[in-house]
C-alpha cells in the first residue's frame, strides 16, 4: 500500500486496501478494535512530529487536517 497518496482517488484506494487488509488480517493487528484504533490514531497524530523527525523528515506543513477530521467524522454516519 502506498503511504503517500497524491490525489483523492489514491487516498480512496489506500483506504480500501487498508480495509481489505483488516478483513484478511485484522486479528493480527495490534489495534484491532475501533476503540484501540482511534486511540492509536490520536496518539500517532500527537507524536507525528517525532515520528517524522526519527525518519529524517519534517511533518508536511500543508497537510489538510480539516479534510481528514471531516472524513473520519463522516464515517461515523455515512452509509
Amino acid at each position: 500500500m502506498p503511504l503517500e497518496p497524491r490525489s483523492r482517488e489514491e487516498l480512496v484506494t489506500f483506504l480500501r486496501d487498508l480495509h481489505k487488509e483488516f478483513r484478511a488480517h485484522g486479528h493480527e493487528w495490534e489495534n484491532n478494535t475501533l476503540d484501540d484504533f482511534l486511540e492509536a490514531l490520536a496518539a500517532w497524530v500527537h507524536d507525528s512530529p517525532g515520528a517524522y523527525g526519527n525518519a529524517g523528515e519534517q511533518i508536511p506543513p500543508d497537510g489538510d487536517w480539516t479534510f481528514m477530521a471531516r472524513a473520519l467524522h463522516a464515517a461515523t454516519i455515512y452509509e
